[in-house]
């Protein structure tokens, strides 16, 4: 293949005579017919030249040098696979070298090519080399080092010496190498701000898992609406200037009654729903302290179930109050139809927080929490015709839940039952056993 960079080369006369042509004859003398060129061999682009081919006729007193290669063109690139000599270092297999070699010297004796022969200057090379027959090479191939331009060597010089180092050390502090395994030096520091936790954060993500479900809203909706609506329709059914009530307070509770198995669900799912999706065990890695977690979901649920609860228990007093005949209420009774109400069903819903905790299922504690608050009437009232039952059926009405929360707002069942505020301190000296019971068994079971 011609060099586009390189001309062409014009053959010049020489001073002797081509091999084969005889003398010069003398002017005037008959020309002997003229012989045809020889045939030039065309180069071949990247690919070994084959052997030219020789004048037709050639003088015997100049023999034809056969270890001398063949004159080629200058500037010709010739590809050819070389083997390597025996003792040549061993490189890689498969490794393309580009190697120049300079055209051999002919010997003075030597005749010189015809006019017109291409010839052998600078000719390149491209040959594979075969890896030797020893040991595998342990040194890689040449390879030329790739030299930044001055712009990127400035920068490299300007650049400090630990971005030179690797990742994994430049992110280990000074402190960190300087301690010990003997603890001679100074402590670790991470430069990550680490903080306590503390019963706060355990608070603001129960908060979050309360209000970002929808048995929350479902539950104390349907609380909210018995209580209000049931309480309004009995405000209705009671209105009557000649009908007098008394005390005036005293028939709001049969909406909060039925609210109350609304909030026993919403308790026992606070803890027994984590149980049923294998949440508990994200929930106690990110807080190891199960006291704290639990501590936490009663707070919630409490705070919750008593704002709610109360607040609808003031809007159904209100309306009695405005609607109904009879002597006004006193403050006690206000207290108690309003914030008593209140505080009750929020000690309700923490016994079902307990019995979620104990059980660890939520269909097996919901229905313990229902048979707890419905069971001892429904028993009463299939006992209460049998003389001999008949003192253990009076003792189960006047201790049962609807009983006791009737006791509240004045309208007790029994005459010699809980009256006052003794029906709420009642339902929190048990709640107060049963949630002992869950912390112990909280921190003595796995998850």
């Amino acid at each position: 293949m011609t060099s586009p960079q390189q001309p062409q080369p014009q053959p010049e006369p020489h001073a002797t005579e081509a091999p084969g042509t005889g003398p010069t004859p003398p002017a005037g003398a008959p020309q002997p017919p003229a012989q045809p060129p020889a045939e030039q061999p065309e180069p071949r682009p990247l690919a070994a030249h084959a052997p030219q081919q020789q004048p037709a006729e050639q003088s015997p007193a100049q023999p034809q040098p056969s270890a001398q290669p063949p004159a080629r063109e200058a500037g010709t690139m010739m590809l050819q696979a070389q083997q390597p000599p025996a003792a040549a270092p061993g490189k890689e297999a498969g490794t393309m070298m580009l190697q120049a070699q300079p055209a051999p010297q002919a010997p003075q004796s030597a005749p010189q090519a015809p006019q017109g022969a291409p010839k052998d200057a600078g000719t390149m090379t491209l040959q594979a080399q075969q890896p030797p027959a020893g040991p595998p090479p342990q040194q890689a191939p040449y390879q030329q080092p790739h030299q930044p331009a001055p712009h990127q060597q400035a920068h490299q010089q300007a650049a400090p010496q630990q971005a030179q180092q690797p990742p994994h050390q430049q992110q280990i502090p000074a402190a960190w190498q300087a301690a010990g395994p003997s603890g001679a030096g100074p402590a670790y520091v991470s430069p990550i701000p680490v903080r306590r936790t503390t019963l706060g954060h355990a608070l603001a993500s129960e908060w979050t898992k309360i209000r970002s479900v929808r048995s929350t809203m479902w539950t104390l909706g349907v609380l909210v609406l018995l209580n209000v609506g049931i309480g309004l329709l009995t405000a209705l059914a009671l209105a009557d200037p000649d009908r007098v009530v008394e005390p005036k307070l005293g028939f709001a509770w049969f909406g909060l009654l039925l609210g109350t198995l609304c909030v026993i669900p919403l308790g026992v799912l606070v803890i027994s729903s984590e149980y049923g999706t294998g949440m508990i065990r994200t929930t106690f890695t990110a807080c190891p302290s199960r006291a704290r977690v639990l501590t936490a979901k009663a707070i919630v649920l409490f705070g919750l179930t008593f704002v709610v609860t109360t607040v609808s228990n003031a809007l159904v007093a209100v309306a009695h109050a405005g609607m109904l005949t009879g002597p006004a209420p006193t403050g006690d009774e206000w207290l108690r139809a309003t914030v008593g109400a209140g505080l009750f069903v929020a000690v309700l819903s923490l016994l079902s927080l307990a019995a979620g905790t104990l059980l660890r299922h939520s269909a097996g504690a919901i229905s313990a929490m229902t048979g707890l608050v419905l069971l001892p009437m429904l028993m009463a009232v299939f006992m209460i015709t049998s003389e001999s039952l008949r003192p253990f059926a009076t003792k189960l009405i006047e201790y049962s839940v609807p009983n006791n929360l009737a006791s509240l707002y004045g309208q007790p069942f029994m005459p010699d039952g809980p009256t006052g505020w003794q029906p709420l301190l009642l339902l929190a000296g048990v709640t107060a056993v049963v949630l002992g019971g869950a912390y112990a068994a909280l921190q003595k079971r796995d998850v």
